[in-house]
């Protein structure tokens, strides 16, 4: 019985642990709108997961900007990561 219970709970960390591995990739710009409403001067191109420390640097320059991130090549924003607002 405990060995069934463990078998189970490594199969359930297994599942979780890799459910977390996401991985970026492909070739995003990242533009952003200021606090004020207008729109920053500069959109930054990167790939993959550097999309966060566009993201961020964006936020730590901008506090309560909202940031944009979209596909290169189609335009359509990233689901789940976009659009951002930065915390003040």
């Amino acid at each position: 019985m405990n060995n069934m219970k463990t078998l189970s709970l490594s199969i359930l960390l297994l599942a979780v642990s890799l459910a977390g591995c996401v991985t970026m990739s492909g070739n995003y710009v990242v533009s952003g709108t200021l606090p004020d409403g207008t729109d920053m001067k500069w959109n930054v191109s990167t790939q993959g997961r550097g999309i966060y420390t566009v993201r961020n640097g964006m936020c730590a320059a901008h506090p309560g900007a909202t940031v944009f991130i979209r596909d290169a090549q189609t335009g359509q924003e990233l689901k789940d990561e976009s659009p951002y607002k930065c915390r003040k």
